[in-house]
């Protein structure tokens, strides 16, 4: 085979690459997500490129009743946001929409840092593979159809840290995993041309 020819486990890579979105967990059906599908693509997070082989991660499953405890945990956490709203019913709505969001998701993955305390790395070394296996999840899941998304925010990251993490450890979020609606699959963000992000010297 010419080194340069486009084989066909390329041009599917290119395609599962740029078909990935974020697919949020109010556009997942609910649908459970067999044992072993979550164990490949956790076994791909572990693949990622890691420094010196420090493999800086360690991960979470929740699923079942935590998608509920969550919920719970999110309403409360960002309660504040809607004190303000005079409309009795838009505040309620707004509530109980943050209580239900996770429930139709297949399950939930704590990503954590967990820091080399044996070798000298930078800290953006380590939080650059815990990404790059978060990535790997992303597009695994993609290649299985399903939808799934790294949520960082504040709550997602509060809510790690209920499982008791050591010193040297981070939340980073939760990356959610679900099933699509049919809608949700589509993507339409686009991305700027090369040429306008890339410099060639020669």
């Amino acid at each position: 085979m010419e080194k340069t020819k486009i084989s066909s486990d390329s041009e599917a890579v290119t395609r599962i690459i740029r078909f990935r979105k974020s697919i949020y967990a109010d556009s997942y059906t609910g649908e459970n997500l067999p044992d072993e599908v979550l164990k490949e693509i956790l076994i791909n997070a572990t693949w990622a490129p890691t420094h010196k082989m420090t493999e800086p991660w360690r991960f979470i499953v929740l699923s079942g009743s935590q998608l509920r405890k969550y919920g719970d945990f999110m309403a409360d956490y960002y309660k504040h946001l809607y004190e303000d709203i005079p409309d009795a019913q838009k505040k309620a709505a707004k509530y109980n929409y943050l209580k239900e969001y996770p429930l139709n998701a297949a399950c939930m993955i704590g990503v954590i840092l967990s820091k080399s305390r044996s070798v000298d790395i930078p800290e953006w070394e380590e939080l650059a593979a815990v990404s790059c296996a978060v990535q790997n999840m992303a597009i695994s899941a993609t290649s299985y159809n399903l939808g799934s998304y790294w949520a960082t925010g504040g709550s997602a990251v509060e809510y790690v840290r209920t499982f008791g993490l050591e010193d040297h450890e981070q939340s980073l979020g939760l990356f959610f995993i679900g099933y699509p609606d049919t809608p949700a699959l589509s993507v339409t963000k686009r991305r700027t041309s090369i040429d306008k992000k890339v410099s060639w010297f020669i």
